[in-house]
């Protein structure tokens, strides 16, 4: 029987994913606040919903079970009457450790049925909506025209993110930046006490309980014993190192961890912006992360003697993968058909940001027309989804998607 987490490859036939439908936390996001909340523009929501919508009906439509993160996570808390001790710990990382804001706030947010306040702590908790005048010494001394007490969580649209399925287990990660590491905290309940997870044999190769960072955008599935992770503005070699120690003396099945390194900026925050696998032997690949003759960073690590490491530096990305992969070659597809003009634009829309649901099948935004002609003329066939808003948060298909079971490659 296959376990409720189960990914061997980021091709594989996807069986059952996690999404989480965008609601009031995007509405919450202002021009003041969008630096703070890593967004470069606000969408429009009810536009936003229908394409969400319709990003999971195509799955649905494919074969693929939808589970979604903020149901998961209220039946979690529920079904292991946590509700108070895991408002404790998001009140704690929220800044409301002890006190009479901590006290105020744990008796609005417990007097709401939990799906609500599940929904709740997404969407952030204004000043206006709890009768109740600051009175610790923190709140007081902060800008008291701030109009959040608990600030939304806007881009847990981007399921990716918190987590990382990787064979019968997963990473729960520690996030970057602040306005994201909360959203964790919500796959670690699911994991604990859900009963389609918990005590299930699940593993959890790093937890999110560290100082280093690490995201599912970085982190690429290729196979049954190799991993990717991006050395990007979101993860650090460090944490590569430490999930890559984690997976091989856990006997996880993962003998091989390509590191590769991409610039460190916002419109090429991890590695599945730039770089996806869509088949066995194609993969998409922003040109703007390769040098001159295609040179990039990758360091192929491998388990040493007495939980050290072995690392060999490469530069050839194509050669690299045709080791890790036992292939004899493979087609790196460019995003926007490498056009310096069109490449750069549509890789800022998500082009490389795609979805595989099969092999050789993957979901794309629509709006990036000329990757998807690229794609569909090496042979892939291509599923578009529309666009217009979702793409506003920097993610596309792939981002806004944590597969949970994919069938094994035959």
């Amino acid at each position: 029987m296959t376990k409720p987490i189960h990914v061997t490859s980021e091709i594989g036939k996807l069986d059952v994913v996690m999404l989480k439908r965008p609601a009031e936390e995007v509405e919450n996001i202002t021009p003041d606040t969008m630096p703070r909340l890593l967004f470069d523009d606000i969408p429009y929501l009810p536009i936003a919903q229908k394409e969400h919508d319709n990003f999971a009906q195509i799955l649905r439509d494919n074969g693929t079970e939808v589970l979604y993160l903020e149901n998961l996570a209220a039946e979690a808390i529920d079904a292991g009457n946590v509700k108070s001790s895991f408002l404790d710990k998001m009140l704690a990382e929220s800044g409301y450790a002890v006190g009479a804001d901590h006290d105020a706030l744990k008796e609005y947010l417990m007097s709401l049925d939990t799906q609500a306040m599940v929904n709740k702590l997404f969407a952030g908790v204004r000043r206006n909506e709890i009768d109740f005048t600051p009175t610790d010494l923190v709140s007081a001394a902060e800008d008291p025209d701030y109009p959040f007490f608990m600030d939304p969580m806007p881009n847990a649209y981007f399921t990716r993110d918190p987590a990382a399925s990787i064979g019968d287990g997963l990473s729960i990660n520690h996030m970057t930046f602040a306005a994201r590491q909360r959203e964790s905290m919500f796959m670690e309940t699911i994991i604990a006490h859900h009963p389609r997870f918990a005590n299930k044999g699940l593993h959890v190769w790093r937890n999110r309980d560290h100082t280093h960072r690490i995201e599912g955008g970085d982190e690429l599935v290729l196979s049954n014993h190799v991993l990717a992770i991006g050395v990007s503005q979101r993860t650090s070699a460090t944490a590569i190192q430490d999930i890559a120690r984690n997976l091989f003396k856990e006997d996880s099945g993962y003998d091989t961890v390509i590191a590769i390194s991409i610039p460190h900026n916002h419109a090429m925050m991890h590695l599945d912006t730039v770089f996806t696998m869509i088949n066995t032997d194609q993969f998409t690949v922003h040109p703007g992360i390769l040098g001159e003759g295609g040179k990039i960073d990758t360091w192929t690590i491998h388990p040493g003697k007495d939980g050290d490491l072995t690392m060999e530096h490469n530069q050839d990305l194509k050669a690299t993968l045709k080791s890790a992969l036992d292939l004899d070659d493979l087609d790196l597809i460019p995003t926007g058909n490498g056009d310096p003009i069109v490449a750069p634009r549509e890789q800022w829309n998500d082009g490389s940001n795609t979805l595989a649901i099969a092999p050789g099948v993957v979901v794309t935004y629509d709006r990036n027309y000329v990757s998807n002609e690229m794609l569909r003329q090496h042979g892939l066939k291509v599923l578009e989804t529309i666009s217009s808003e979702l793409s506003r948060g920097r993610g596309g298909p792939r981002c806004m998607s944590m597969p949970l079971v994919r069938e094994d490659l035959k």
